[in-house]
């Protein structure tokens, strides 16, 4: 794994030696920085389910202002703290350990980009976008990254935009709901 573009562009990350994380690969990643892109510079950004950290240090190569990066398990918030110290980067993110949605719920800013990884099969999709969609900026996107088998079913706070099929994978794009006139 490498960072594609940017400030840090080639710097390769460290890798989880441990079972059980699922990065996203350099080319789904920079298929979703192809369709972000001028988005991301001056971006508020959030990347839930983090991982590696390698979606949100991607966005602060390309530009944005500042990641908050939440992660669940303590060895993967171990791994995105050397990573984000591999990149010089740590000063524009914080890293929270924690659940999704509990994180999703403090009261901060809106963030333009909503970047979530959860693992593929996860059960709890439903309760992590309804706590997304009020912490996305008006003009916001959120971005799932889901198996392409997964189907989640219709969403009621947030509007699908567009779906992007890479592989296994599949990026779905949503937007805060349209209002009715």
């Amino acid at each position: 794994m490498r960072i594609i573009a940017g400030t840090a562009k080639g710097r390769r990350l460290h890798s989880p030696d441990w079972p059980g994380l699922r990065p996203t690969s350099d080319r789904l990643r920079g298929t979703l920085f192809d369709i972000l892109g001028a988005r991301v510079y001056g971006a508020a950004v959030l990347d839930g389910c983090a991982g590696t950290g390698a979606v949100g240090i991607e966005a602060l190569s390309r530009g944005a202002v500042h990641v908050d990066f939440v992660e669940r398990d303590a060895r993967a918030v171990a791994l995105i703290r050397r990573n984000v110290d591999h990149c010089q980067v740590s000063d524009r993110c914080t890293i929270h350990q924690g659940d999704l949605p509990e994180a999703l719920r403090r009261d901060t800013a809106p963030y333009d980009l909503i970047l979530l990884d959860p693992p593929y099969g996860a059960s709890d999709i439903d309760a992590i976008l309804s706590a997304a969609a009020p912490r996305l900026a008006a003009d916001g996107l959120v971005v799932l990254e889901r198996a392409r088998r997964a189907n989640i079913g219709p969403v009621s706070v947030l509007e699908s935009l567009r779906q992007v099929r890479a592989g296994d994978s599949v990026l779905e794009f949503f937007g805060p709901m349209a209002e009715s006139v």
